[in-house]
């Protein structure tokens, strides 16, 4: 340095107990199997969407916007035909201004479905934010139920998976069957697309022409196929998810088979004009690249779920998935003894974010839900749950549902980080470590 020079600023790493280090290494060690297939899921998949970007001729004239009523958007358009390919789908529809998965769920449910016709869950109850959209919760005007639309659900098997039975009775007199493939706010495992496959199956057995819509969220590129592969009409999924590649600002998608995007396409907008309208700014770029590197970025958020999974069970705290077994979607679920260590395993989280990490998270009334929510999201787009991220609903069974880490280094810390915390609030059995 020379005279005068400033003295740069000392510079503070992470605080972590060294019983806790050296619990890491152990589960990582315990994590091989899983990364190793990670790999290689991720390479096919990287290759899948490079092929869709070469098969399409998406150019540089596709990173463009539009404005106004976006006529002609010719990078809106090819990046929705790769979409299609890339998830196995005959067409798609992917909007920024799709604001999240439950509008896009609510816009292809309202494109499908018209007064008098039946819609059945056949993954037992919804996603807390799809009740009031269906109209089985709350009194929000508008809802399908408003409209005439009738609902009923089967309910899962007491181990959590589908009641395939129960599908082929129920799947009858339906015009839509609904599956939720990410367990949401319930403790039931994820499906993987083999348990889709037989889901398909018994809803097609029981009405060939029933259309079966499935709910992607956090489930994109978790394997190398994807619903519509297994047979289902219509997928849905959030950009800020694992599609966005933690590089889209915003938006969802629809996938499916030609004639069932052409109904939604009408909801999307209006009757008439459909998907030709809707300007796509300075949102292709983001979209584009996103979808690019969102093999990969999913696969960091793996190998931090592995991890989670693997130095939680260490702990002798129960997960869902267990370790080393076959994952549907990128959320572990974490049963937690009491609210107080669950609220500080999400504060932890919240610390060990690099946006917002000196903000402290706290339950609050989030719109959509029956109970208190507190959400650990430090992302560089807000709510995006491919970044590192912690949710729960505050109320019994208290199990915080963790996903997301745009790289396994960044996700490792952080987890390692909320774990400190729970251990300075006395939240963990020092007898584990």
């Amino acid at each position: 340095m020379k005279i005068g020079d400033k003295i740069p600023p000392k510079t503070k790493k992470f605080e972590i107990d060294k019983r806790l280090l050296d619990l890491a290494e152990k589960a990582e060690s315990g994590c091989s199997l899983a990364f190793g297939e990670i790999n290689r899921n991720a390479r096919i998949n990287g290759e899948k969407v490079l092929n869709a970007f070469v098969n399409n001729r998406f150019s540089s004239s596709c990173l463009n916007g539009t404005t106004g009523y976006g006529y002609d958007d010719l990078g809106r358009d090819t990046i929705e035909k790769i979409f299609a390919e890339v998830f196995g789908a005959e067409d798609a529809l992917v909007r920024h201004t799709l604001v999240s998965g439950t509008h896009a769920l609510t816009v292809a449910l309202f494109g499908l479905l018209k007064t008098g016709d039946k819609l059945v869950s056949l993954t037992g109850k919804p996603y807390d934010t799809l009740e009031e959209v269906i109209g089985i919760r709350g009194n929000a005007s508008g809802s399908l139920r408003d409209f005439g639309i009738e609902y009923s659900q089967v309910d899962l098997l007491p181990d959590g998976t589908p009641d395939l039975a129960e599908i082929f009775r129920k799947g009858r007199d339906a015009k839509v069957a609904y599956i939720q493939r990410s367990r949401g706010y319930s403790h039931r495992p994820a499906l993987t697309i083999s348990m889709i496959s037989e889901i398909v199956s018994a809803a097609k057995n029981a009405n060939p022409d029933v259309i079966v819509l499935v709910d992607n969220c956090y489930g994109e590129f978790v394997e190398t196929t994807e619903p519509c592969d297994a047979g289902a009409d219509v997928a849905v999924g959030s950009l800020i998810k694992n599609p966005g590649g933690g590089i889209a600002e915003t938006g969802g998608y629809i996938t499916g088979k030609k004639n069932f995007i052409k109904m939604i396409e009408n909801r999307l907008t209006s009757p008439g004009t459909g998907r030709e309208v809707g300007c796509s700014l300075g949102q292709n770029k983001l979209i584009a690249q996103g979808l690019f590197l969102a093999p990969e970025i999913v696969a960091g958020a793996l190998r931090t779920a592995s991890f989670v999974q693997e130095i939680m069970t260490l702990l002798g705290f129960n997960v869902l998935p267990k370790p080393n077994t076959k994952r549907g979607d990128i959320v572990t679920a974490i049963e937690m003894p009491d609210a107080d260590s669950l609220i500080h395993f999400c504060k932890g989280i919240q610390k060990g974010s690099p946006v917002d990490s000196f903000v402290s998270c706290e339950p609050w009334d989030m719109p959509g839900y029956d109970a208190k929510v507190i959400m650990a999201a430090g992302a560089f787009n807000m709510g995006a749950s491919i970044e590192l991220s912690c949710d729960a609903p505050i109320r019994e069974p208290y199990t915080a549902y963790i996903q997301g880490g745009l790289t396994y280094a960044t996700g490792r810390m952080g987890v390692l980080v909320a774990l400190q915390e729970m251990l300075n609030n006395h939240c963990l059995k020092t007898w584990a470590l």
